[in-house]
């Protein structure tokens, strides 16, 4: 893990949920604002699973638990895609706000993540 991509990628999810979030409140259903924006944050995780495969291979590795940094980041991947399939099948507005929960539940994990990766003590 990178540290300014982590930083990169929470400055992504975070607006990104919120816009989501306010878009479907406001009545809108998903379109190609909100998914979008969900696909950019799913994309930006997959980087950071390409990053943090090879990362401890140049010498940067994790101070926590590798497995649970791992069970994390596959859980994150999993969430945005998912998200857009939701999207996609209920077109109402509360399946915008979902995209937004979805993003916003990312930018959560990214944030241990990077905690687990940088701040705890092996």
């Amino acid at each position: 893990m990178i540290e300014w991509l982590s930083w990169l990628e929470l400055a992504v999810a975070v607006p990104a949920g919120l816009l989501c979030i306010a878009v479907g409140l406001a009545g809108r259903r998903p379109a190609d604002l909100t998914m979008g924006a969900t696909a950019l944050v799913g994309a930006l995780l997959v980087v950071q699973v390409v990053v943090s495969l090879l990362a401890p291979v140049f010498g940067n590795a994790p101070s926590g638990s590798l497995l649970e940094f791992w069970v994390y980041l596959v859980t994150a991947v999993l969430i945005p895609p998912l998200a857009i399939i939701w999207g996609l099948v209920d077109r109402t507005r509360w399946s915008t706000v979902t995209l937004g929960v979805a993003v916003l539940a990312v930018a959560v994990m990214l944030y241990r993540m990077q905690q687990i990766w940088f701040v705890q003590v092996a």
